[in-house]
């Protein structure tokens, strides 16, 4: 199975860059020095408000990183002319609707089928990569395949919540999830509350995953342990073996 690649989401540090309205946290050094330390890619999921990530930071970023820039949205018409102007590597796609705190459910795929079908072939048309937020449901999955969408991101949350009352409870659907996703020919990707706690059991047992994208929990390890240490503890999470 190929490496499960490590993603880093920097909406918290743009978070604290917006709280006192400079460029302090500068994002693009934070984001360049991720990559130095052997992060496989960058994340930013810019919401309507600009609360963290700007639309902005889109275009400054896809100048800059040397890896891969995945960007996560609601893909609204602001939101993919942003997407096409600045072509990320991949472009994820999340149902947060503007006034949710954080992304909280995966798509209904069957009920959205029409207009998620439309973006993935936008997307695709523009050379990029399209992945979708969906829950560990199997009709949701098969409903991603049929928008012809190129990967899945398994919603964490629950399994994150449940992990430290019952482990083997908390993966079963997302196993089950993803021996569907590869029977469909469907990249996975998994991401939400994944830390050092719960990550290496995830990909023990689902080693078919490409890539997580870790946000909140990483740069909270970062206030103890350094950015670059964390990164590392990260990485070396993915490596179980």
């Amino acid at each position: 199975m190929p490496k499960t690649q490590l993603s880093v989401n920097l909406n918290k540090v743009a978070l604290i860059r917006n709280s006192r309205g400079a460029n302090y946290p500068d994002l693009l050094k934070v984001a360049a020095d991720s990559e130095n330390f052997g992060a496989n890619g960058i994340t930013l999921h810019p919401r309507p408000d600009e609360r963290h990530a700007r639309y902005s930071d889109i275009s400054q970023m896809k100048k800059i990183v040397t890896t891969e820039l995945n960007v996560e949205g609601y893909p609204s018409e602001r939101f993919m002319k942003m997407i096409i102007e600045n072509r990320p590597h991949q472009c994820t796609l999340v149902p947060d609707p503007p006034e949710a705190i954080t992304s909280d459910t995966g798509w209904n795929t069957v009920k959205y089928h029409n207009f998620l079908k439309d973006i993935c072939t936008e997307l695709r048309k523009h050379g990029i990569r399209s992945s979708i937020f969906v829950n560990p449901d199997l009709r949701m999955i098969e409903g991603a395949k049929k928008v012809g969408v190129d990967r899945i991101e398994l919603y964490t949350g629950p399994y994150a919540h449940q992990f430290d009352q019952n482990a083997h409870e908390a993966i079963a659907p997302y196993v089950k999830a993803s021996r569907m996703a590869r029977e469909l020919e469907l990249g996975i990707n998994a991401g939400h509350d994944l830390n050092l706690q719960n990550l290496t059991y995830f990909i023990q047992n689902i080693p078919s995953t490409l890539e997580v994208s870790i946000g909140h929990a990483l740069i909270c390890d970062s206030l103890y342990f350094g950015l670059k240490n964390t990164i590392q503890m990260y990485l070396n999470a993915l490596e179980y073996e």
